[in-house]
C-alpha cells in the first residue's frame, strides 16, 4: 500500500523523493518561500500531525526546528505505506474581525491627525522628509498576536480601510506560548523568529493592491514578548520574575521618557518604504503589553466615567478594570488551549474548524463549522460550546470528568476513523487550566480594586475569539462572570482597533502614551490567595462574586 499524502486537507499519492513543497505546488497549495527551496528562508514550514515517522531524516537547514515541524522543501516520504498528514503555517486566511464595539471601522469616528503627511510632492514624517513622490501614502496597522497577526492597510489622507489580511503566527515552531518563545529566542542564534515572521510579512504585504514603497508608517501592537522580539530587544528578562520587558528597566533608570519602540522599514526587515517608520506603542507592564494599551485607547477608557473591565481572552489573556479615575491590569498565562493549540483536535479559527456545537435531545451532536465545509477540527469558540453541552447535558461533571468512565467524546465521525474529531478528558484539563488561570486574574485585580463583578457597568469581551463566544455558554463553565448579560459587549478585536486609530492620529498616540502610565499592574503570581483562586478556577461551574473589602 503506497503512503498517502495529505496537506492542508487535501490528499494525494505521495511520490517518494519529491519534496513535500513540490507535492503541495502540485495540489495549488501556496507554500510560503522566499529562497526558492534552498532551505535558506525558513520560511516553507509545515506542522506534521501524523505520519512523521514515514519522513526524510531532518537535514542541516531544519537544526532549529523541533517537534512536529519540518521545512517542506527539506523532507520527502521515505516510508513504504502509511498516511502522512500536515499543513502549512498559511492553511487559508484566518478569520478577519472587521467590526469593533459593535461598528465597522467605516463608521468609526476619528479625526484624521496621522505622522505622515504631504506638502506638495513632499512626503514627511513629523515635519521631516522623507521622500518626494506625488501617489497615494499608506500605512499599516497590526496586531501581532502569538497566534494570529492581522494587518490592516489604511490610505493616510482620507483614513480609508483598503485592505487587511491574517494568518496563523508562524513562530509557532519556536513554541505555542511565550515563555517557550524567549526560551527559544534566548537558546538560538541569528533571530531566527523574527526573520521568519519578516518573511510572511512581506509575503502579505506584497500582496496587499498597493506598492509597498508607499506605505510609510507601521503601528504595531501586541504582547510584550510579541513586540520585543520584533524591534530585536532581548526578550530574556521578560521571562524571569519580575518579568520586565528591557524597555522597562531602561525607562526605570532614566535611560528613556517612553515604553514605545520605533525603526525603519529597512531594519524591520520588509518591503515598506525603507526610510518608513515602524511604531511598536507602549507597553503596560510585564507582559501585559500594547496590545492590552491598544484596547484601552478603542474603547476611549480615558474618559470614561464608567466601572468597565476589558479581557481578551487568548494564549496571554490580557484582563484591565477601572476607569479614567482608576486602572489596574495583568496577565493571565492561559496557554494556547482556548485558540486551539494544546488539544487533539483543536485548531484556529479557519475553514474546516468546529465553532459552534449543540447537543440534541436525542443526544447527538449538532456542529457549525467555519465554511460550510468538512470539519478538521474544533476552535476555541467550538471547544466553549462542548464544554458548556457536555456540562448541561450531564455528560461531564464539574470536575471536568466524563460520565460512564469515558475517556473520549466524538463529535464527528469521518470517513476514516483518523479523521474524527473529538474531546478527550485530558483535553479538558488543558482547558480547565487555561481557564483557571483566567479566572484568577479575575478574582485578584477584582480584590485588588476592591469591587465585586456586579460593580460593574460594562464587561468587554475583546478578540476576534471573545466575539465569536456564545456569552451564556462562557457564563455556563465560569470563563467570564456570571453577571448580567447585558452588561457583557463582545467588542471584537479592540487591540488592532486601538492601532489603527493610533496610525491616523497622533493626538491618539500621544493620549496612549500617557494612559498606560497611569495604569497598576497587578502580578498575579504574588497574590496571597492565587493559587486558591486558580483552583477553584478549574472547575466548570459560574464564577460567582468574590468577598472584598470596600
Amino acid at each position: 500500500m503506497a503512503v498517502t499524502l495529505t496537506i492542508n486537507g487535501q490528499s494525494i499519492p505521495a511520490i517518494p523523493g519529491l519534496s513535500l513543497f513540490d507535492q503541495a505546488e502540485s495540489l495549488g497549495i501556496d507554500v510560503p518561500t522566499s529562497c526558492r527551496k534552498q532551505g535558506k528562508c525558513k520560511e516553507c514550514m509545515v506542522e506534521v500531525v501524523e505520519g512523521k515517522d514515514l519522513l526524510s531524516p531532518m537535514t542541516e537547514p531544519e537544526r532549529h526546528l523541533k517537534g512536529n515541524f519540518r521545512l517542506s522543501c527539506q523532507t520527502t516520504v521515505a516510508g513504504a505505506s502509511g498516511h502522512v498528514r500536515c499543513h502549512t503555517m498559511r492553511r487559508g486566511q484566518m478569520r478577519i474581525e472587521r467590526h469593533a464595539l459593535g461598528l465597522p471601522l467605516s463608521n468609526r469616528s476619528i479625526r484624521l491627525d496621522p505622522a505622515v503627511t504631504r506638502n506638495g510632492d513632499r512626503i514627511l514624517i513629523d515635519g521631516i522628509e522623507v521622500d518626494r513622490c506625488s501617489g497615494p501614502i499608506h500605512g499599516i496597522a497590526m496586531d501581532l498576536g502569538t497566534t494570529t497577526v492581522v494587518l490592516r492597510l489604511l490610505d493616510l489622507e482620507n483614513g480609508e480601510l483598503i485592505a487587511d489580511t491574517s494568518f496563523e503566527n508562524p513562530q509557532r515552531f519556536g513554541g505555542a506560548e511565550v515563555m517557550s518563545r524567549i526560551a527559544y529566542d534566548t537558546e538560538h542564534p541569528g533571530r531566527l523568529l523574527l526573520r521568519t515572521l519578516a518573511g510572511y510579512l512581506s509575503h502579505a504585504i506584497e500582496k496587499f493592491p498597493v506598492d509597498p514603497k508607499s506605505i510609510y508608517e507601521m503601528v504595531i501592537v501586541g504582547n510584550s514578548t510579541m513586540r520585543d522580539l520584533f524591534f530585536r530587544q532581548s526578550v530574556y528578562t521578560i521571562g524571569q520574575t519580575p518579568y520586565r520587558s528591557i524597555t522597562e528597566i531602561e525607562m526605570a533608570e532614566g535611560k528613556r521618557t517612553s515604553t514605545s519602540l520605533a525603526q525603519t522599514g529597512l531594519r524591520s526587515l520588509l518591503p515598506i518604504h525603507p526610510k518608513a517608520r515602524v511604531y511598536g506603542a507602549p507597553i503596560i507592564s510585564g507582559h501585559v503589553g500594547a496590545d492590552a494599551a491598544a484596547c484601552m485607547l478603542a474603547i476611549d477608557l480615558a474618559h470614561e466615567d464608567r466601572l468597565v473591565a476589558i479581557m481578551d481572552i487568548g494564549t496571554n489573556t490580557e484582563l484591565i478594570v477601572g476607569n479614567k479615575h482608576r486602572i489596574l491590569a495583568a496577565s493571565c498565562p492561559a496557554g494556547p488551549a482556548f485558540e486551539g493549540g494544546a488539544t487533539a483536535c483543536g485548531m484556529p479559527a479557519l475553514e474546516g474548524a468546529i465553532e459552534d456545537v449543540t447537543i440534541q435531545d436525542d443526544g447527538d451532536f449538532r456542529l457549525r463549522v467555519i465554511g460550510d465545509t468538512k470539519p478538521e477540527g474544533i476552535c476555541g469558540s467550538g471547544l466553549i460550546d462542548t464544554l458548556s453541552e457536555l456540562l448541561r447535558t450531564g455528560r461531564m461533571n464539574s470536575m471536568g470528568r466524563f460520565e460512564d468512565d469515558e475517556r473520549r467524546v466524538t463529535l464527528w465521525r469521518g470517513p476514516q476513523p483518523d479523521e474524527d474529531i473529538f474531546l478527550l478528558e485530558s483535553d479538558v484539563n488543558e482547558l480547565a487550566q487555561a481557564k483557571g488561570a483566567n479566572v484568577a486574574g479575575l478574582h485578584v485585580v477584582f480584590s485588588t480594586y476592591g469591587i465585586d463583578f456586579s460593580d460593574l457597568d460594562i464587561f468587554y469581551l475583546a478578540g476576534g475569539f471573545g466575539r465569536h463566544l456564545r456569552v451564556e455558554a462562557s457564563k455556563r463553565i465560569g470563563l467570564i462572570p456570571d453577571i448580567d448579560s447585558a452588561k457583557i459587549v463582545q467588542a471584537g478585536n479592540t487591540a488592532i482597533e486601538g492601532a489603527t486609530i493610533a496610525l491616523l492620529s497622533r493626538t491618539k498616540r500621544e493620549e496612549l502614551e500617557q494612559l498606560v502610565r497611569k495604569v497598576q499592574h497587578c502580578r498575579l503570581e504574588t497574590h496571597p490567595h492565587f493559587f486558591d483562586y486558580f483552583v477553584e478556577g478549574c472547575q466548570f461551574k459560574p464564577v460567582e462574586a468574590i468577598p472584598c473589602a470596600r
